[in-house]
């Protein structure tokens, strides 16, 4: 017999950690009202949640990883980088989400990557509760 594990949606008792970035700040806050809607709809306490901001998406990995040894359960990582007309999308871009998955692999917790990576305002827009939600 095939056993499958899945997670539920439960997020009561959770002691949770979000690191967003301050840049593209119309956007991000979007991103963060929109986990935080999701979590307490899930069943999580307001007052278990931290928000940490951050300056920039490249911050958020250092930041996450400092909040791993706060006792939390699950840290989620909220971020837009939006391509402009030089390589600094790529770097940034790449390094966020290098750093995420290297503190992802390093935490005994659930680490998110909640970065949005897009080629201009609008994508960035219509995934953070536009469009795409």
């Amino acid at each position: 017999m095939i056993k499958f594990i899945e997670g539920d949606l439960d997020a009561s008792g959770l002691k949770i950690g979000i690191v967003v970035s301050r840049f593209n700040t119309s956007i991000t806050e979007h991103l963060l009202n929109g986990a935080i809607n999701e979590l307490v709809s899930h069943g999580a306490d307001e007052s278990a949640i931290e928000v940490i901001r951050v300056p920039g998406a490249f911050e958020i990995p250092m930041a996450a990883k400092k909040i791993c040894s706060r006792n939390k359960d699950v840290i989620i990582c909220l971020g837009a980088v939006i391509r402009g007309g030089t390589p600094h999308f790529d770097y940034v871009a790449s390094e966020t989400a290098y750093g995420v998955a290297s503190v992802a692999r390093d935490a005994d917790i659930p680490v998110m990557f909640g970065v949005l990576t897009t080629d201009n305002i609008k994508q960035a827009e219509d995934r953070s509760g536009g469009k795409f939600g």
